[in-house]
């Protein structure tokens, strides 16, 4: 078949999935993305091999990725992004993962322990179980925030709490932590949230403490 033509039938599939389909595909897209949990294990391994494994696989996705809008299919990779892509990706260079991978670069190389590593399960369990209980069981609508729901903030915010709350060693160190990163993450900033959210996650724990 012709790559071209495999990806507009792709991209169709894609524009024509149902409700329960986008749930389905949150899951797999979420399930990815709270991969990025496992960074700050590797970082206390090696700090300077996390970070180059972190660029290389930025710039390996991106490579695929274009090559994918192209119409030329890397095996696994490009089938797994077709998978995962939402609607409003259709016929589009996928951004998600290359702002995930930076964003965990950036509270790297940002903040030092442990507030690096409060950014960044914020990215991955903040960001990521918020997505998911607001797709499947949202709601309550918040205003000024491009559709996003209450069950979802607070599921942010309790995840963001609980995960900090070892490092912090203090729940109210934790709990302002946790409040910045909710209301961050519902600021209807897409997928630059995986920049944003970490970003001001780790200033946070930095300044609290």
């Amino acid at each position: 078949m012709d790559q071209s033509l495999s990806l507009r039938r792709e991209n169709t599939l894609v524009v024509g999935r149902s409700v329960t389909d986008e749930i389905r595909i949150e899951f797999l897209r979420k399930g990815l993305h709270l991969l990025i949990a496992f960074v700050p294990s590797l970082a206390a391994l090696s700090l300077e091999y996390t970070v180059l494994a972190l660029v290389l696989g930025v710039l390996f996705y991106a490579a695929c990725e274009t090559l994918r809008i192209q119409g030329v299919a890397v095996p696994l990779i490009s089938r797994v992004t077709s998978m995962a892509a939402r609607q409003r990706d259709a016929g589009k260079f996928v951004l998600g993962p290359v702002t995930l991978g930076i964003g965990a670069l950036l509270a790297l190389l940002l903040y030092p322990n442990p507030a690096a590593s409060i950014a960044i399960y914020a990215l991955a369990f903040g960001d990521g179980l918020s997505s998911l209980v607001g797709k499947t069981f949202g709601t309550v609508r918040l205003p000024l925030t491009g559709g996003k729901s209450l069950e979802g903030s607070l599921t942010c915010m309790a995840a963001v709490f609980l995960s900090s709350l070892p490092l912090t060693g203090s729940p109210l160190r934790s709990f302002p932590i946790a409040i910045i990163a909710t209301v961050v993450e519902a600021a209807p900033t897409k997928d630059l949230d995986n920049l944003i959210l970490p970003v001001l996650t780790g200033a946070a724990a930095m300044l609290i403490g």
